[in-house]
């Protein structure tokens, strides 16, 4: 008799444990009765089902952090490389996340990685390394697009690594220390230019009041004085020593 009654006491458990589920905020429940989707998705909270007839799916509406695995792709310029990104997307429709695809957290990777191949396939190098922003704009839309139909939303797409081979690294070294080389003999050759423009200047003042020509080069003489040398060897122009010359006698 006890054991009968026992027997009831489990098989209640059971009925109550499949008749009564609980969502949390995030979770929505898509019900089946009988093969068919009864109404709009339930939840969040207490739900009740009828055991053995309806058939509940969760489904999480949080943001789902998904990691594209490496994929080998040749650029628009043939470089092989290999890229990975990171794919964020949410449900925003259970039902058609649950009745228009099988996995559609499955389909949203498989379309991430075909869809990552593709574009970066159109892209030469240099439009990949500087332009990764436009990349990603472009890798979101399209997987936006083609996962909208399942109630999918794609907000952000991010191309995380692009690993080069060995011998691209070197040439891009190499590309990028004769970019700084030209840079910095510009700058050399800007500076010789204006220091040229300075000396004109200056050479026309001079050339213009030759009192300033010798207070010029007195100044000069008094810099070198200044260092710290035992000798020092300089010319006189002969206009400031000229006074101090005896004057020859006339015949």
């Amino acid at each position: 008799m006890i054991s009968a009654w026992l027997f009831v006491i489990v098989v209640v458990v059971i009925i109550l444990g499949m008749a009564i589920k609980i969502l949390n905020e995030y979770e929505r429940g898509v019900i089946f009765r009988l093969g068919r989707v009864l109404g709009k998705p339930k939840g969040p909270g207490l739900i009740l089902l009828i055991p053995i007839i309806d058939k509940m799916v969760r489904v999480s509406l949080r943001t789902v952090v998904h990691d594209v695995p490496a994929q080998d792709v040749i650029t628009k310029d043939n470089v092989s490389i290999k890229v990975n990104a990171v794919v964020y997307f949410r449900v925003i429709d259970p039902m058609r996340a649950i009745i228009d695809v099988e996995n559609f957290y499955l389909a949203t990777s498989q379309l991430s990685q075909t869809t990552l191949r593709s574009v970066l396939g159109q892209a030469e190098l240099d439009e990949l390394l500087s332009h990764r922003e436009k990349i990603n704009e472009r890798l979101q839309e399209i997987l936006d697009k083609h996962t909208e139909p399942w109630g999918i939303k794609v907000s952000n797409v991010e191309v995380k690594n692009v690993d080069l081979p060995q011998e691209m690294q070197r040439a891009i070294a190499r590309q990028a220390e004769a970019e700084r080389e030209r840079r910095a003999k510009i700058i050399s050759a800007e500076g010789e230019f204006q220091a040229a423009a300075k000396f004109h200047e200056a050479s026309d003042v001079l050339s213009q009041n030759p009192m300033a020509l010798q207070l010029r080069y007195l100044t000069t003489l008094v810099e070198i004085a200044a260092e710290k040398s035992s000798t020092i060897i300089f010319p006189l122009p002969i206009d400031l020593i000229k006074a101090f010359m005896p004057k020859s006698s006339e015949k």
